[in-house]
C-alpha cells in the first residue's frame, strides 16, 4: 500500500491517559509517521458520555456506539483504555474479529481472562499490546516477552502500585497513620475515591500474574495470587521495621519454587535498606529481575499518570503500526511451560512477629517452644519490659506459611500471650 495511505486508529476511552493519547497522536504526527513509514489517523473514540466538555479533543471524532467502531472493516489499529472486564473484553474480542490489532492496558481483564484474548489474536493473525497495563512508562513487559526470551527467569519482584508506594513511604518519613495518609493521597490524585483496588492489594495481583505468565512461560491468572494489602500497616509495623534496618513496601513476588512451581503473592513486606527496591520513593515503580545469565535488574519510573502511560501505549502503538506495515506479527502468548501454583502455605519467607506477652519468667521459653513445635527456626528475638508485659518482637528464619499460621494459631490460645499479634514478610534469606 502507498506509504502516504494513512493506518486508521481507533481510541476507546478518552480519560485522563485516552485524552493524552488522542492529543499526542495529532501533535507528534510527524514523527510518528517517520518512525512507522505510514502516517496514522484518528479516526474514532469511543466514550460513554457525549456530553462531557474534552479540551483539544475533537468532537467530530466522538462516538458513544463502541462496537460500532471497533467492527469498522477499515480500523487498522484499536486502543482500548477502558479498563475494567466488560465492555472491554467484549469489544477488544470484536476488534479482533474484524482485523484490528489491539494495544491495552487493561491489566484487570489480562490478568482475569488473558487467554482468550491472546487466542483470538493468534486465530486472527493480529498483535495485542499490553505494555502499559504494568507499570506505566516503565518498560517492563517487553523485555520479558522479548530481550530476556533466550534466559531464564527465576523471580521477578516489585514494587507496582504507586499509591501503595506513596502511603507506605509517607507513614515511613513522617510517621503518620495510615488513614491519615491515604485521605493526602485521595486529596492529591494518587489515591481513586474508592481506594480498595488499590490499598487492599487487588491492583498489584493482577500486575503479577501478569508478569508471572512472562516470566515463566505458563499462564497464570488473577485467582493464583495470594493477596494482602495494606491497610493492617501500623505506625507501629513501621516502627519495627526502622529498628531492624528495614522500610515497608507493598511487594509483588513471583519466584520459581523448588519442584518447578511458581510461587507469587502480593504482601506487605520488609525490605532491608540496602536493597534497591527500599530507596523507591513516592507514587514510583519498580521492578527487580533475576534471571540466570542476566543476574540482576532492575526497572524504575512512574508507574501511573496521564503522561507516563500515554508514553507506554504510544510505544505498543508504534510497534503495532510497524507490524502492520511490514506485514509481520509481534510475539504471542507462550506458555509452553504451563506450570502450577504453587499452593500458597507451602511458600517459603522469613517473617517478623510482634506480639505483646505477660513479662514474667518462663513466658519467652514458651514462645520460643511454640514456634519449634512448628519447626519455625527464630533468628533473633528482641524484648522490651512495659510494666507488667513485654513486647516481643520475633525475626525467624525461612518458613512456610503453614507453619506461621499455625503457630500463630497456637500462640493466640495462650493466656501469656495477648491476642492482637502482628505477622509481617521479610524480604532477604
Amino acid at each position: 500500500m502507498d506509504e502516504s495511505t494513512p493506518l486508521k486508529v481507533a481510541l476507546l476511552g478518552c480519560g485522563v491517559v485516552g485524552s493524552m493519547v488522542a492529543r499526542l497522536l495529532i501533535e507528534q504526527a510527524d514523527d510518528l509517521r517517520a518512525r512507522i513509514g505510514r502516517p496514522l489517523e484518528l479516526v474514532g473514540i469511543a466514550v460513554r458520555r457525549l456530553e462531557l466538555e474534552r479540551p483539544g479533543i475533537d468532537r467530530t471524532l466522538l462516538t458513544d456506539d463502541a462496537l460500532a467502531l471497533v467492527s469498522r472493516p477499515d480500523v487498522d489499529l484499536v486502543i482500548e483504555l477502558l479498563g475494567g472486564i466488560e465492555p472491554a473484553r467484549s469489544l477488544i474480542l470484536a476488534a479482533i474479529a474484524a482485523g484490528s490489532s489491539v494495544v491495552t492496558a487493561n491489566k484487570a481483564l489480562l490478568a482475569e481472562d488473558g487467554g482468550t484474548i491472546y487466542g483470538a489474536a493468534e486465530a486472527a493473525g493480529v498483535d495485542v499490546y499490553y505494555e502499559a497495563s504494568v507499570a506505566g512508562a516503565i518498560p517492563i513487559i517487553r523485555p520479558l516477552r522479548e530481550s530476556l526470551v533466550g534466559d531464564e527467569v527465576t523471580a521477578v519482584m516489585g514494587i507496582v502500585n504507586g499509591t501503595t508506594n506513596f502511603i507506605l513511604d509517607k507513614m515511613h518519613t513522617d510517621g503518620a497513620d495510615f488513614s491519615d495518609v491515604l485521605a493526602e493521597a485521595q486529596r492529591l490524585g494518587y489515591a481513586e475515591t474508592d481506594p480498595t483496588a488499590d490499598v487492599e492489594g487487588y491492583d498489584a495481583a493482577a500486575k503479577a500474574a501478569i508478569l508471572a505468565s512472562l516470566a515463566f512461560h505458563s499462564r497464570v491468572k488473577l485467582s493464583d495470587v495470594s493477596r494482602e494489602g495494606i491497610a493492617g500497616v501500623t505506625s507501629a509495623d513501621i516502627a519495627a521495621a526502622k529498628e531492624m534496618g528495614c522500610v515497608i513496601k507493598l511487594l509483588a513476588r513471583c519466584a520459581l519454587s523448588e519442584d518447578g512451581t511458581i510461587a507469587l503473592g502480593v504482601h506487605p513486606t520488609m525490605v532491608p535498606v540496602s536493597h534497591p527496591l527500599a530507596a523507591i520513593p513516592g507514587a514510583y515503580n519498580a521492578v527487580f529481575i533475576e534471571s540466570r545469565h542476566a543476574g540482576r535488574l532492575m526497572f524504575m519510573g512512574p508507574g501511573a499518570g496521564g503522561s507516563p502511560t500515554a508514553s507506554a501505549v504510544l510505544g505498543d502503538l508504534v510497534t503495532a503500526a510497524r507490524n502492520r506495515v511490514r506485514g509481520t506479527r509481534g510475539p504471542g502468548e507462550s506458555t509452553y511451560s504451563g506450570r502450577g501454583i504453587t499452593p500458597a502455605g507451602k511458600v517459603s519467607s522469613r517473617y517478623y512477629v510482634s506480639m505483646t506477652v505477660t513479662d514474667a519468667p518462663g513466658v519467652l521459653a514458651q514462645v520460643a517452644t511454640c514456634f519449634a513445635r512448628h519447626e519455625v527456626s527464630l533468628q533473633a528475638v528482641r524484648q522490651e519490659s512495659q510494666g507488667v508485659e513485654a513486647r516481643l518482637g520475633v525475626m525467624t528464619h525461612l518458613a512456610m506459611e503453614d507453619a506461621i499460621s499455625a503457630a500463630m494459631a497456637d500462640l493466640r490460645n495462650m493466656a501469656e500471650v495477648r491476642p492482637q499479634i502482628a505477622v509481617m514478610r521479610v524480604e532477604g534469606a
